[in-house]
């Protein structure tokens, strides 16, 4: 945490005991969510002696940390940044008074951020209904309600009156959102395969849904990864229903999600060992085999994002109680994955 006595533009991290024995990655580890530090960006500070022990620069990033060291980070002053409006297209499913459903692209960030202050979702919406968002947000969120990973596809509504965004943002916190999303995993997750039986916070349902249930939280070394935990974290909850085989290498699933955590069905498919495609966060090593999948190996190999896309959202209007169901159609690059790996 900042310490009182310094500066305001200094961070203080105190090394724990359990914090890993390098210092970039020891820093990594420590620093607050909402300080925005990258890895990346902390051994840019190292390198240029913006990291100080005792009075003294460290430049080493592979110097050790001892328990009970204290490292103050010297940020560069904050600067303000105005969120802009951009003439960004979008494909708007449905908009009314107090809100609007975009089906998102692949590569647009959902709101500015650290390394993404334009481009985004936000800076389409404030060209195209700037004086109607909800302002409950904040500069960079306005009228954001809940997001979609910057490479995954599909539906998400905005909210454009407060009283909307105090609606939806109800309906997300008790659970009540109709989320679905598609995607196309390694393997066959099965009800009979006693390795998924096996593994903690995993069962089969009627109909061979697979639910899985633990707690996420951000992982210990690498702060841009979540990981599955059980003592802290939150509570997430997703199920799984094979809708499509392709021989045993790959497959089509359709998951729903319970509650709605950072990264969620990527991280609950990889738990279970059926990773996304084109996910290099949490895919692993895993690869199609040119001998089951010919020339379709290499397209699903070489996929530039995760194979995921946000199909079906439902949800109560906010302010007029209608029940809305909205669902999206596959977008090209994975229609053309399933079509190739289907021959």
């Amino acid at each position: 945490m900042p310490d009182d006595d310094l500066e305001p533009d200094t961070l203080s991290l105190t090394i724990g005991a359990d914090a890993p024995p390098r210092l970039d990655k020891a820093l990594a580890a420590l620093v607050p969510e909402g300080a925005a530090l990258s890895r990346t960006r902390l051994m840019r500070m190292i390198a240029e002696g913006a990291v100080w022990l005792d009075g003294v620069a460290v430049t080493d990033p592979k110097a050790r940390v001892v328990e009970g060291q204290v490292y103050d980070l010297r940020l560069d002053p904050a600067v303000e940044v105005e969120t802009l409006a951009e003439d960004i297209a979008l494909t708007i499913v449905h908009e009314d008074g107090d809100l609007i459903v975009i089906d998102k692209p692949a590569g647009m960030v959902v709101h500015p951020a650290p390394g993404s202050p334009t481009g985004t979702l936000v800076n389409a919406l404030l060209a195209h209904c700037a004086d109607t968002l909800s302002g409950i947000g904040g500069e960079r969120r306005p009228g954001i309600v809940h997001r979609i990973d910057k490479d995954t596809t599909g539906l998400l509504v905005v909210a454009k009156s407060d009283r909307a965004h105090h609606g939806l943002a109800a309906q997300f916190e008790d659970h009540s959102v109709n989320r679905r999303y598609l995607a196309v995993v390694h393997g066959v997750p099965q009800a009979g395969d006693p390795r998924i039986r096996g593994l903690k916070g995993v069962s089969f349902e009627a109909g061979g849904i697979l639910k899985i249930a633990t707690h996420l939280a951000r992982h210990k070394t690498d702060r841009q990864r979540q990981a599955v935990v059980w003592e802290q974290g939150r509570h997430a909850v997703t199920r799984v229903r094979v809708v499509e085989a392709f021989g045993d290498g790959a497959s089509l699933v359709e998951c729903w999600l319970e509650t709605g955590r950072t990264h969620q069905i990527r991280v609950h498919m990889a738990y279970v060992g059926h990773g996304l495609l084109g996910d290099q966060t949490y895919g692993g090593k895993k690869r199609l085999s040119p001998k089951l999948f010919g020339d379709a190996a290499e397209l699903g190999n070489s996929f530039p994002r995760q194979a995921l896309h946000a199909a079906t959202l439902g949800f109560e209007h906010p302010v007029s109680g209608e029940m809305m169901e909205f669902s999206s159609p596959l977008p090209d690059d994975l229609d053309q994955l399933i079509a190739a790996l289907r021959g």
